[in-house]
């Protein structure tokens, strides 16, 4: 639309022509799509983009839906502050849930998308902080019964999720990892890995380990003369690998593996999560091991066990499934 009053004497091609212009002003104004693809999580599928200013956002529909709400979201409170937040976080019973950092970061973002066309997103660090919102508003009891089932969304979209846990997960669904800079793939390994060997906390606990032994059909309790050496068999390594840390986000455990290399017999110096920061690592690390438990918990044998485990954790193609 034009600014110029429809009265002036300005003729009305020229009009035209003046709004066409700014039209195309506001277009170049946009940030551009650099990168962009689906990302999966669990049943969801949202459509996620990395912006040429390095932004990683999320569509607006797309997380609107994931989270079991309408595309659009009916009516808004007004109470103070809330004009950046998103409309479907401004119940007025949320409001003491809502960090204030939401406030600040949350605003709608308008891009143009890689093919053309325009499209609205929020930043995708928001999509853990509004799950969160909602569970704990639900902890709490404050939820109204339409509001329980975003809950529900909201615990499993945030299962694993940390905050650099879901750049991660947009850079590898855009594929911006292949062109990501060194320097940012450095931030990610910083957060996760510890510069100093930590003390050895144990991070898997002992139902980890009897419930992937029932899956496996392996004989439990253990003992030495049944497996010497390290506990279980020493496929149970391998799973733990690929179950656990082959889901940290790109590039952590290529970084693990070059600080702890193994040796001809594929011992370690030290166990991989000795290498992981407290901060951000560790608490990655034991959000799977909850997840996997569970996935072993609910399996009744090792093929059930990886029909469950592709769904909590889709990868492009079929995930190989391991067979001993």
């Amino acid at each position: 639309m034009s600014d110029i009053p429809e009265d002036s004497n300005v003729p009305a091609e020229r009009r035209r022509e003046i709004a066409s212009l700014g039209g195309k002003a506001r277009w170049a104004d946009l940030p551009e799509a650099t990168h962009e693809g689906p990302l999966t999580l669990g049943e969801s599928v949202i459509p996620a983009a990395v912006l040429k200013d390095k932004r990683r956002v999320l569509t607006q529909s797309a997380v609107m839906k994931s989270l079991g709400r309408a595309r659009q979201a009916k009516g808004r409170s007004h109470y103070d502050g809330d004009v950046n937040l998103p409309a479907f976080i401004t119940a007025k019973n949320l409001k003491p849930f809502i960090p204030k950092e939401l406030y600040v970061t949350s605003s709608q973002i308008e891009f143009r998308r890689k093919g053309g066309g325009k499209a609205y997103g929020y930043p995708a660090e928001l999509l853990p902080k509004i799950c969160r919102v909602f569970i704990d508003a639900d902890k709490a009891g404050k939820l109204n019964a339409h509001q329980k089932h975003i809950a529900a969304k909201a615990r499993t979209l945030l299962s694993g999720l940390e905050t650099v846990g879901i750049i991660a997960l947009v850079d590898e669904a855009t594929k911006y990892q292949e062109d990501r800079p060194r320097d940012d793939l450095q931030k990610i390994l910083a957060a996760y890995i510890s510069p100093t060997l930590l003390p050895w906390t144990e991070k898997f606990p002992l139902d980890f380990f009897k419930e992937m032994f029932r899956v496996y059909g392996w004989p439990w309790p253990y003992t030495e003369a049944d497996y010497p050496g390290p506990l279980g068999p020493r496929y149970a390594g391998k799973l733990v690998r690929q179950i656990i840390f082959e889901n940290l986000p790109p590039g952590v455990l290529e970084k693990l593996d070059e600080i702890n290399p193994a040796d001809g017999k594929w011992q370690r110096k030290s166990r991989m999560a000795q290498l992981l920061s407290s901060e951000i690592g560790h608490p990655h690390v034991e959000k799977l091991v909850a997840v996997a438990t569970m996935l072993f918990r609910v399996s009744a044998d090792k093929t059930d066990f990886w029909r469950n485990y592709k769904k909590a954790f889709p990868k492009k193609g079929d995930q190989a499934e391991m067979s001993v």
